[in-house]
């Protein structure tokens, strides 16, 4: 097997990164604008740093949220990607085979098991992000 049996699929980081850059983003924007709310519907003698339940709730669907839209942008590269790495196929190149899937499959199939991938995905994220919310409000204090 020579290296040039591996290029077909190794495509630059930049797209599989802009996942979680996408993710990250959204989700410290819903986090900051949740916040607000908080900040702006607490009474004056509550303590605001104090986190209650419902505040790991709500980051939980921030992060449930910011994950939904960043796969929904992201997935036709991973279908791509997929396709690339299948054996003996006609997929040369990125956008080769992104033509040839949406010309011969329909625009779709690029999102065709983004319901079972969101379904795995999601419950991971919430709470693989909750936690780590919780992580650092209990390290602050």
């Amino acid at each position: 097997m020579a290296l040039k049996d591996f290029t077909g699929a190794c495509l630059p980081p930049t797209p599989a990164s802009l996942k979680t850059v996408i993710h990250f983003v959204i989700y410290e924007s819903i986090k900051r604008r949740l916040l607000e709310y908080k900040t702006a519907t607490a009474m004056d003698d509550e303590d605001e740093s104090v986190k209650e339940a419902s505040d790991f709730v709500g980051l939980m669907l921030a992060a449930a949220t910011s994950k939904t839209c960043a796969t929904s942008i992201a997935y036709p590269h991973e279908v791509v990607r997929t396709r690339l790495r299948e054996e003996g196929t006609k997929y040369r190149s990125f956008f080769q085979t992104l033509s040839l899937v949406v010309r011969e499959e329909g625009y779709g199939s690029l999102y065709r098991g983004l319901t079972t991938h969101l379904v795995r995905q999601i419950p991971n994220t919430a709470i693989m992000m909750s936690t780590y919310e919780v992580v650092v409000y209990l390290l602050n204090g």
